[in-house]
């Protein structure tokens, strides 16, 4: 799959659900004193144009018909890994009306990886829910003497170092979700870091890497049209998408589950009857059978977990990840 039809394909996803939400106007969340009282401002941690930038604009049209027709501003706020808008949202006036959509990056590892960096995730905000996740999949070209995870392995135990893996970047997912397999495997191979996901699937196919962890949903598409093979999916189960597809658990390594997942986060003072109104309406927003199944599609799982549990599952990404950096000795370009 191209970047560009993806782009299309996520659109299309996300004006679905948008045009679903306009279509019947659901009644307004109830919380005390009158909330929301004025514009939504949500911050995106990336350009836009990206699949969470369009993510973000489902809900500015979704959302205003079930949050009292009040408008969302997205504002995409780039910048020092997505560090810039975590901190300004870290800032904001705890009430509910200034939200942030973050990854990964942003959200759990940033703080571990980089010296300086102001916020903490469980101390400075309160999780509304996780909307969605794509699992990291381990990825070579068709031509690709190793068929297997077994047979990966295998070559990287007999010549430590010697085999190579790409990755969009230093501590992004992809990379993280390799160096977790190293780990897991005790096995060494060497990371080789592109500028973003788009260069490292050509690498891969090109064979300038033996292989890469990549995000299912960016991957799907060659995936099912052969110009690469996948090996394993870093997630507890297969995914609905590619279901002939082991995870990496059931390929030899245990203990290797890594998504690209996007969270909905509010300052941590966010009285708790604005959160689970915003929880309700988000999960309503994501429970529409036919926009489920497009995301399922591309490779996403549709969670809309509940407060409580995305703030539990993000405590515990930010301690996974800061173990693996230090394990790992990752440091920051």
């Amino acid at each position: 799959m191209t970047a560009t039809f993806r782009r299309r394909a996520l659109l299309g996803a996300a004006t679905c659900l948008a045009t679903t939400g306009l279509a019947v106007p659901p009644a307004p969340a109830q919380t005390a004193g009158g909330f929301p009282d004025r514009p939504f401002r949500l911050l995106v941690p990336f350009p836009a144009g990206g699949p969470l930038d369009l993510v973000a604009r489902m809900l500015e049209q979704s959302l205003p018909p079930r949050m009292r027709r009040q408008p969302v501003v997205v504002e995409n706020r780039s910048g020092g890994g997505g560090g810039i808008a975590m901190d300004a949202a870290a800032r904001a006036a705890p009430d509910g009306q200034t939200l942030i959509l973050t990854t990964p990056g942003p959200g759990a590892v940033l703080q571990s990886l980089v010296p300086g960096i102001t916020y903490n995730t469980p101390r400075d905000f309160s999780a509304v829910t996780i909307a969605l996740d794509t699992p990291s999949a381990l990825v070579v070209r068709p031509g690709s003497p190793h068929r297997s995870l077994g047979d990966l392995l295998a070559a990287a135990r007999q010549a430590p170092g010697r085999l190579n893996f790409g990755s969009s970047g230093i501590g992004g997912t992809p990379h993280l979700a390799a160096e977790l397999t190293k780990l897991r495997s005790l096995t060494q191979m060497t990371h080789v870091a592109y500028r973003g996901a788009a260069p490292a699937q050509t690498a891969v196919i090109a064979g300038e890497v033996d292989f890469a962890f990549l995000d299912l949903s960016g991957v799907i598409g060659h995936i099912r049209g052969g110009t690469m093979r996948c090996l394993g999916i870093a997630a507890a189960a297969r995914n609905a998408a590619v279901p002939e597809v082991p995870t990496i658990a059931e390929a030899g390594v245990a203990g290797v589950e890594v998504a690209t997942w996007y969270a909905l986060l509010v300052p941590a003072a966010t009285p708790r009857d604005r959160v689970t109104a915003l929880h309700a309406a988000i999960a309503e927003i994501l429970r529409e059978a036919e926009h489920r199944q497009r995301f399922v599609d591309l490779g996403f799982r549709v969670l809309g977990t509940t407060p409580e549990e995305a703030d539990a599952f993000l405590r515990g990404e930010v301690a996974k990840w800061a173990e693996v950096i230090r394990t790992a000795e990752i440091k920051p370009e």
